[in-house]
């Protein structure tokens, strides 16, 4: 059995295209190395907007490096006792982020060892994965949010994501309806409110903004209020019948079912790295699958892309304008996936086929 050997881990800035606000114009990237006790080497990753990396990267030096070296390098018998380790710092967050970095450069190792890209490893189900345009655009004027819209448009993909959340709702609702009118009526509209109302305003606001056939509404409360979710699905299902997306802001795969289970979310969204990496990605995939909800995951299109091609169900991917890591330059070789007319592939590649670079352009 091949344990691991080292694990190290170095931080690094990656500015962005387009800012995502005035005091986010780049995201944090951990990367993380380990080498197993066989000599195959391993890359994956940690990320974090704005808040956090600097906490990231000293967990993993620290208590996790701690922990992992001389342990198993099997990706999935290794997620459960570490997580259980790091406990004691919180059941998800800081401690899911970091882990996610152990655990990707893990199952990278893998599927190097067995020449192979990460979806071959795990079993390739679909060979294309449909995408959605998204963009961090409350703060754009209409002018440039109907460009970027019209920009979705003529890369060919059917199905868009705006922001919503306005001080004044009048503007979100002709917000809405100047991009609805820019995409078309055959083309899904989803919107993302990002936390930012309560459960009154968000029944309010939903129910106005479905006149523009929404697809689902994302995180439209505080992303942890179990109870205020669950009363907005009951209501909505009585009114506009928009159902509730949300799980980029869930970090464990108790939180998930716990979301699932009481009907608070239909879509739910994990993002890979907040919840811990592949390992728990897959398990909440499942649990999805099983209780009926739908599944999207958030951001990061060159790794969710990748996983969506050995799930179950079928996703869709999201796609922010000018983020993904690729079209930032912060990839050593070329991304492991393309996107073209709403769809994602896989480019051939082993493993992950995600080494990052620094702006020095040292690994």
């Amino acid at each position: 059995m091949s344990t691991i050997a080292s694990l190290d881990a170095r931080l690094i800035r990656v500015p962005l295209t387009r800012p995502w606000a005035a005091d986010v114009t780049s995201v944090g990237v951990i990367a993380t190395h380990v080498v197993r006790s066989d000599g195959v080497e391993g890359w994956g990753f940690s990320w974090t907007p704005q808040i956090g990396a600097a906490a990231v990267l000293a967990l993993i030096e620290h208590d996790i490096a701690a922990f992992a070296v001389g342990r198993t390098a099997d990706a999935a018998e290794l997620w459960q006792p570490a997580w259980q380790h790091l406990h004691e710092a919180g059941g998800g967050g800081i401690t899911t982020i970091a882990l996610a970095g152990v655990d990707l450069a893990l199952w990278d190792a893998a599927a190097r060892a067995a020449d192979r890209s990460i979806a071959s490893l795990l079993g390739t189900r679909r060979t294309s994965v449909r995408c959605y345009g998204s963009g961090i655009n409350l703060h754009y004027p209409l002018d440039e949010l109907l460009a970027q819209a019209q920009r979705w448009v003529d890369a060919g993909f059917d199905a868009v994501k705006m922001k919503v959340g306005s001080p004044d709702l009048r503007d979100d609702i002709a917000r809405v309806a100047a991009v609805r009118d820019v995409i078309g009526p055959r083309r899904a509209l989803m919107i993302d409110a990002n936390q930012r109302w309560t459960l009154d305003q968000a029944t309010e606001a939903v129910d106005a903004l479905a006149a523009s056939d929404i697809a689902w509404i994302e995180e439209p409360l505080r992303a942890d209020d179990l109870a205020g979710h669950t009363e907005l699905g009951r209501r909505l299902r009585a009114s506009s019948q928009v159902p509730i997306a949300l799980g980029e802001n869930l970090h464990n795969r108790y939180r998930f079912a716990d979301f699932t289970d009481a009907g608070a979310a239909q879509i739910v969204q994990p993002n890979i790295v907040r919840v811990g990496g592949i390992t728990p990605f897959l398990r909440i995939a499942a649990d999805a699958h099983r209780a009926g909800a739908a599944l999207h995951p958030h951001l990061l299109p060159e790794l969710s892309g990748q996983l969506a091609m050995v799930l179950e169900q079928d996703v869709l991917v999201e796609d922010i304008e000018d983020a993904a890591f690729g079209s930032l330059g912060a990839l050593d070789d070329p991304s492991p996936v393309a996107i073209a007319r709403g769809a994602l592939t896989e480019v051939p590649h082993t493993g992950l086929g995600m080494r990052f670079t620094d702006p020095e352009g040292t690994r």
